[in-house]
């Protein structure tokens, strides 16, 4: 006769840990699965005690049903490879663990569309917050997203974007257009006059405020944007650009703003490659500073973003109950390096 209380081969079922236990499944279901139902604490310690002794682990989905949302808080970014979202993740993962949850990354490739189905698929898992880190796309093909965000909102779940939110959702805001601004004022008192802004495709938001913002300040200070070459947001288009711009005419003493650091290091390979000088020949700025651009010889001129505070900043405002929707945007600070020595 087999022993009803020997482990089980395989994975341990919540039959097995009710049995082992002695109680009920509806018992051990919801010691197990978190639900807000009251279990007595005797009853509450044989269950545990089981459930270590069989090696039980809890089946996410059903704690999702027992509680009404899980243990998850779901990350949308754009590609995980560039290094601004990877170190925003790395604070999102640091306010999780601290908050026992587990992150979710999903990767939008910058698509308006993909996005939306992210978010629908998403909402099955019923993560206790979302937050929306990719660059916000204005237009007609972003059409769909606040509908799957207000639905999520309606399960429950907090919705968190980086920058000005919408409806139902919550806002961590980024001055990208004060950040920017304050760059191009600031290369401006450097000496530099002419200049071309390398940026992503219109309508993006993060890219429109940061080119807005600088051709404000550099103007402002005395300078003129000579060109918006409008491309992508990585470090191929980066380089893409600055090639076909080599090919042209870009005298010395030209200044390339690259909309972000990733997009800047691409320009910096291409003046290499065409045989000019970063620094006194063509200038180079970017925005967000990656711990790439602290590296690279020169270093690279741009505007320094918390990004790990960043995330922090976001899960809390995924979870906490009451959020502050006017606290200050986090500091921006300009950092000049050698990829933009001052001119005569």
């Amino acid at each position: 006769m087999s022993n009803p209380s020997a482990p089980t081969r395989g994975a341990a079922t919540l039959h097995d840990v009710a049995r082992e236990a002695g109680v009920s499944l509806a018992t051990a279901s919801r010691v197990l699965n978190g639900s807000t139902r009251k279990v007595a604490e005797s009853y509450r310690e044989r269950v545990e005690t089981a459930a270590e002794k069989l090696g039980y682990t809890a089946n996410l989905s059903a704690q999702a049903t027992a509680r009404g949302t899980s243990a998850i808080v779901a990350l949308l970014v754009a590609d995980i490879a560039d290094p601004y979202f990877s170190q925003l993740a790395s604070g999102v993962a640091r306010g999780a663990d601290e908050a026992g949850l587990v992150v979710t990354i999903a990767i939008t490739e910058r698509d308006p569309q993909r996005e939306v189905k992210l978010v629908r698929a998403l909402r099955g898992q019923r993560p206790r917050g979302l937050i929306l880190a990719a660059s916000r796309t204005e237009g007609p093909d972003a059409v769909g997203l606040q509908s799957e965000l207000d639905a999520f909102s309606g399960m429950g779940g907090r919705v968190v974007m980086l920058g000005p939110g919408t409806g139902s959702t919550r806002s961590v805001a980024v001055d990208n257009h004060g950040g920017a601004a304050a760059l191009g004022t600031e290369l401006a008192r450097l000496g530099y006059r002419d200049v071309i802004v390398v940026a992503a495709s219109e309508g993006i938001r993060t890219s429109d405020d940061r080119v807005a913002g600088f051709t404000q300040g550099f103007g402002s200070a005395g300078g003129t944007v000579r060109e918006v070459r409008r491309t992508g947001f990585t470090r191929d288009a980066g380089y893409a650009a600055a090639r076909d711009l080599l090919e042209g005419d870009v005298p010395a003493g030209t200044l390339i703003f690259g909309i972000s650091d990733v997009v800047a290091i691409g320009v910096m390979s291409a003046i290499r490659d065409a045989g000019r000088q970063v620094g006194p020949d063509v200038a180079v700025a970017g925005f967000d500073d990656i711990a790439t651009g602290r590296d690279i010889r020169p270093g690279l001129t741009t505007v320094r973003v918390p990004l790990e505070d960043l995330g922090y900043r976001a899960l809390h405002a995924a979870l906490e109950p009451e959020w502050d929707a006017s606290e200050p945007p986090l500091h921006l600070e300009v950092v000049v390096r050698g990829s933009t020595p001052p001119r005569a």
